[in-house]
């Protein structure tokens, strides 16, 4: 059917569609659109989310991160080299997990004196080296898959500090489900880094888009930026726009 292709060939460019956008541009109702991506999804040639589809499974698995840093490296050290100019002088930031916040952190050379907090274990070996940054540690129980810090004692230390910007590594960006990743514990720590800082910005690339994990962070109300690659599609970035989230593009 000629509709199918059309579905297919949007997705192909777009990676993610939604019901409602395919409507306006088919010029067929909700229903019909539903039983197309219906039929597709039981080819095996899409997979269905709340809402829309993906060319891609939207339901993350877990990842060691020795493996996810060898994913899309010139896409991530493009971010992380952008993230790396929002840094002010005599700045106090806080680093997440994830490979594109360990990228980031590779590029960071303050003048003078910053202030990094930290769960991440890579972070902390990349800048340790650097007299003009103090780093605060995050302590608790190491998660071998992130080498980053989880649970009740990061969080408690949380509760004592503040900062300007938290640079938030995530797993899936859902435009209904907001920011996720594959572990609990690890959403809950971010949330309290959320309460911790007064902007946060999302370093992702644009393969985390339209997909979603076990354990939500936060809405996407909750976040200010989000720096990523040139490969996300054009509608993508509109909604998240929409939803008051600035995107920059690397």
């Amino acid at each position: 059917m000629q509709r199918h292709e059309t579905i297919l060939n949007i997705l192909a460019k777009e990676k993610h569609v939604e019901v409602l956008d395919l409507c306006e541009q088919l010029d067929v109702s909700a229903v019909t659109i539903r039983k197309d991506l219906k039929f597709l999804e039981e080819k095996g040639l899409l997979f269905r989310t709340h809402g829309g589809a993906s060319l891609e499974n939207p339901y993350i698995n877990e990842k060691a991160v020795v493996e996810k840093e060898k994913i899309s490296v010139e896409e991530k050290n493009g971010i992380a080299q952008a993230a790396a100019k929002r840094i002010k002088e005599n700045d106090s930031i806080m680093i997440a997990s994830g490979t594109t916040v360990q990228a980031f952190s590779k590029f960071i050379k303050p003048k003078n004196k910053l202030t990094v907090i930290t769960s991440s274990l890579y972070a902390v070996l990349h800048l340790i080296h650097d007299k003009n940054i103090e780093i605060l540690q995050l302590g608790g129980y190491i998660r071998h898959s992130s080498a980053s810090v989880i649970g009740s004692y990061a969080a408690h230390i949380l509760e004592n500090v503040s900062c300007s910007k938290l640079f938030l590594g995530v797993d899936g960006i859902d435009l209904d489900y907001g920011l996720s990743t594959t572990n609990l514990e690890e959403a809950q720590l971010n949330q309290k880094m959320l309460a911790s800082a007064q902007k946060t910005i999302v370093l992702a690339d644009s393969s985390k888009f339209g997909k979603k994990s076990f354990a939500k962070i936060c809405d996407l109300s909750a976040i200010h930026e989000i720096i990523t690659d040139n490969n996300i599609s054009a509608s993508y970035k509109q909604k998240l726009e929409e939803k008051g989230v600035k995107v920059t593009i690397v």
